[in-house]
């Protein structure tokens, strides 16, 4: 039990300021399983968990002790979003056919229905939840609070689903979440969705190179078989 009150009361002091321990922990955990992500390996999802689980006590403020940090309900719900999904992605990786590599699955482009799903999705979402966010007093500007939670659960099953474009979504979300983040004051998560953009950028060409990797090996393999087939 003192560990735990230690972790939900520890600070780091920062600038005459001071950031929750647990606030930055989910941030590193959060950056590992991006880590994990773009090298398509399984630990990803339980690592990102963790993080999850931290940020859940962060965002949801005077709930756990923070009285004098916003509340942002949209940040605290995509907290649970990610565990749910993570679960799923977890589950699906786990059980894909690994390379030799260690890789869980080949990333492909999603389809033009999908990609419509994606992008209506993100408006509507956010056109649906920002009424409820609203009633349930989250913080102003409660449709950015919105797009992020709409846009967080679009990119994580993308993610899970292996489609390149899920870090172009990721982009999406931090160019409004780092303005929503700063002005909350929580300025550790407000530094890691900033570098989290260009970590997705990065993993965004790293997806697409494996793509392309792959797309190029089935080329060279396919006339191969079809010789092999024509000879016999």
């Amino acid at each position: 039990m003192d560990l735990l009150r230690w972790l939900f009361e520890a600070q780091i002091p920062v600038a005459g300021s001071a950031l929750l321990l647990r606030e930055v922990l989910g941030n590193i955990f959060g950056l590992l399983s991006a880590l994990g992500g773009m090298r398509r390996k399984v630990w990803a999802w339980p690592v990102g968990i963790i993080g999850n689980l931290l940020l859940l006590t962060v965002f949801l403020g005077s709930l756990f002790g923070s009285a004098d940090t916003a509340s942002l309900l949209g940040q605290a719900g995509r907290q649970v979003m990610f565990i749910a999904v993570a679960v799923y992605g977890w589950r699906r990786w786990h059980g894909s056919r690994h390379d030799a590599a260690g890789h869980a699955l080949t990333p492909r482009w999603a389809s033009g229905r999908e990609r419509a799903g994606l992008a209506a999705g993100m408006v509507l979402g956010t056109v649906a939840l920002t009424p409820l966010f609203t009633a349930l007093g989250s913080y102003e500007p409660v449709w950015a609070d919105a797009w992020t939670f709409v846009g967080s659960l679009l990119a994580t099953y993308g993610m899970a689903r292996g489609w390149v474009e899920f870090w172009l979504v990721w982009v999406a979300v931090d160019i409004v979440g780092v303005p929503l983040l700063f002005s909350a004051g929580y300025y550790a998560s407000a530094f890691m969705y900033l570098f989290y953009g260009a970590f997705t950028l990065i993993g965004f060409f790293v997806w697409w190179r494996a793509r392309n990797r792959a797309a190029d090996e089935s080329r060279v393999l396919v006339p191969t078989g079809a010789s092999e087939a024509a000879s016999r």
